[in-house]
């Protein structure tokens, strides 16, 4: 079967749109995606390690596999803003926690981000991640692709992509970044 790119790109489109609402809605972002073309480029360079990872999670935590690249993409955006020579060469592993994978989101959060687990900021954080991640999942299971085919990897692929840059949009939001309009008269 060959990949149907029509359909992914309009699968990552419609998610993408959907998951900016969500996390404007939770006052995470303002109705846009925040970017920066080199955190849209670290995602290219760390997303064959991450998927190894999350691939091999998707059956017994689908929407771990699928928040943890949210995480991930919070991380790149505090380390573009902080010391983007630093975050620009750092190994994927570097974000794992003591447990690896299982939980990057505690390391991400404590000790990249600094935040206190318990916090309020930190279960919002949370929160907003799982609410994505579910979205997404339910995208994904609304496709009617045949599970465990390439399409189906594919699919999951672009909503990790999605979930990576909607962490990061949600970081430089958190840091204070917005979009605004330049008068050029």
């Amino acid at each position: 079967m060959e990949t149907d790119y029509n359909f992914l790109n309009s699968f990552e489109t419609t998610l993408q749109e959907d998951l900016i609402k969500v996390a404007s809605s939770n006052g995470m972002l303002c109705g846009t995606l925040l970017s920066s073309d080199d955190i849209n480029q670290r995602w290219h360079e760390i997303a064959p390690e991450y998927m190894v990872d999350a691939v091999k999670e998707i059956a017994a935590y689908p929407t771990v596999s699928l928040a943890w690249a949210a995480y991930l993409g919070m991380a790149i955006a505090y380390g573009w803003d902080a010391d983007w020579e630093k975050f620009a060469k750092m190994p994927y592993s570097e974000f794992y926690g003591p447990r690896k994978f299982d939980d990057m989101d505690e390391n991400i959060l404590e000790n990249i981000l600094g935040l206190n687990l318990q916090s309020k900021e930190a279960t919002k954080i949370e929160d907003v991640i799982r609410q994505c991640a579910e979205v997404a999942l339910s995208q994904i299971r609304r496709s009617a692709i045949e599970p465990q085919s390439p399409m189906a990897f594919h699919t999951f692929a672009r909503a990790c992509k999605v979930l990576y840059r909607i962490g990061a949009a949600i970081e430089l939001h958190r840091l204070g970044y917005k979009f605004e309009r330049i008068n050029l008269n």
